[in-house]
């Protein structure tokens, strides 16, 4: 037996081997559970989301008896003005792609090379949901990349509404606010099937920094949003 082929110097061999095994095993396995969740919530709607679950650690560090500002409400009961208003903003080609909109993500990195940071993101409402439901607000590859697996797994699971109604009802709209009806009672004192045009192009210019325009609710930025998604609303495919 050559010094090559002793027990000794295969030993780190197969023990790296079984490391990667042990290791690809887990993650098909987390994956699967993953998976089991996606096919859970297409028929029973989700209690909480990790995005949830961050906020509210974050207020209960400064409060431990702090709750969350939550309302489910089913997707016929949210106004097509605030769904219509979602769409203008966010995914205007949500009904046509597959989870993800290519177009949108080059126009995103030439805008973020133009300024030499992250200033635009290009993630669809699928996109955003998957990392809502299971994920953390970090722009780490890997969870870029697990996003975009679960976000495979809610376009081949979901029909466009279900993605859409659990969106509207998840995404964060203030501080320790999710979701359209408790956005409505927080900021209208209305329920979500009250929303005016205006009032729901104003909640959709919030979503990409829902704690700072709740905080600056005057923000001559954010009237200019509202102003170009209003324009941008009778144009919007609704699932």
């Amino acid at each position: 037996m050559s010094s090559g082929d002793s027990p000794a110097a295969s030993h780190p061999a197969t023990w790296l081997k079984r490391a990667v095994l042990g290791l690809c095993g887990l993650v098909l396995l987390y994956q699967v559970w993953l998976f089991g969740w996606v096919l859970w919530w297409n028929w029973f709607n989700p209690g909480t989301t990790r995005f949830m679950e961050i906020r509210l650690a974050e207020l209960r560090a400064k409060d431990p008896a702090a709750q969350l500002k939550k309302e489910w409400v089913a997707y016929r009961q949210i106004s097509p003005h605030l769904k219509r208003a979602i769409i203008a903003s966010e995914d205007a080609k949500f009904v046509g792609h597959e989870g993800f909109d290519w177009g949108g993500i080059q126009k995103a990195i030439e805008k973020n090379q133009k300024k030499g940071k992250v200033v635009a993101g290009g993630s669809t409402i699928s996109q955003q949901l998957a990392k809502n439901l299971f994920l953390s607000p970090s722009k780490t590859p890997w969870r870029k990349a697990e996003e975009a697996m679960i976000t495979l797994m809610l376009e081949a699971v979901w029909s466009k509404q279900r993605i859409f109604e659990v969106y509207l009802n998840v995404i964060e709209w203030g501080d320790g606010v999710f979701g359209a009806g408790a956005a409505a009672r927080h900021y209208y004192g209305i329920a979500a099937a009250q929303l005016s045009p205006e009032q729901a192009a104003r909640l959709a210019g919030m979503v990409p920094a829902p704690r700072f325009y709740e905080r600056n609710r005057n923000a001559p930025g954010l009237a200019r949003k509202a102003e170009l998604i209003r324009a941008r609303m009778p144009a919007a495919e609704v699932p």
